[in-house]
Formats: C-alpha cells, sequence, structure tokens
C-alpha cells in the first residue's frame, strides 16, 4: 500500500510495527557481542542482529550480559526506525527573502567589497 500526499515525494511503504509481525518479517541473528561485561559476554551469543526482510533496515543490540534483553532492545528499536521512516513530512512552501533582508545581504556584500579593495598592493612597495 503505497501513501503519499503530494505529487513529486516517493511513496511511503507502510510496514506493521506491532511486535508479531516483527517478529514475522524479521531475521534473527545471534553473536559474541564483545566489549565490557567479563567472561559470560564474551563466551556467550549475547549480541543481536534483526534484519527486516520487506525494507532492509537492521537493527543491533549489544548492550545487555542477557540475550532475551537484548532482543527485547533490538525489537523496539526496529519498530523505532520503521515508523520513523513511514512518518509523512509536511510539504515544505517556497518563501521569498523580505525587503529588509535582501537590502541587508547587498550592505554586507558592499562592505564585503570595499574589505577586499583594500588589500590591493601597497604604493612604493617592490617584491
Amino acid at each position: 500500500m503505497d501513501t503519499s500526499d503530494e505529487p513529486n515525494s516517493p511513496p511511503v511503504t507502510q510496514f506493521p510495527t506491532d511486535r508479531e509481525s516483527l517478529e514475522r518479517d524479521s531475521d534473527v541473528e545471534f553473536f559474541v557481542a564483545g566489549g565490557p561485561g567479563g567472561q559470560h559476554r564474551n563466551k556467550v551469543e549475547t549480541g543481536v542482529r534483526l534484519r527486516h526482510r520487506p525494507s532492509g533496515l537492521v537493527v543491533t543490540a549489544t548492550e545487555r550480559r542477557s540475550q532475551s534483553a537484548n532482543r527485547e532492545a533490538a525489537f523496539e528499536r526496529m519498530a523505532e526506525k520503521l515508523e520513523a521512516r513511514q512518518r509523512v513530512r509536511k510539504a515544505r512552501r517556497a518563501t521569498k527573502p523580505s525587503a529588509a533582508a535582501k537590502k541587508k545581504r547587498i550592505e554586507e556584500k558592499k562592505k564585503a567589497g570595499e574589505r577586499k579593495k583594500a588589500r590591493g598592493k601597497v604604493k612604493g612597495y617592490e617584491d
């Protein structure tokens, strides 16, 4: 299902973000997390990597020494990422600078030009 408000914006595909759908649509991979945490963390596969097949998103969780806690964190992150990706952005409206802003910009350019002119060669000085 593709939805978009603007004709020029790319279509946004909606993915369900409930836990059951994420478990069904994701590949779960376990790996040795490494880092601080001692022997338990370094010998056991506590790191969790989720790959969401329909969207191609990948998230990992390696903060905890517990595989189940990391799995929960990974599923929460995946749901957040999918929701953020599916959020419909408001269309931007083009605006023009005000007359005061134009005047200020021209004055700043004139000052910069004067500054550059003042950097000219010094008379009577030869290299």
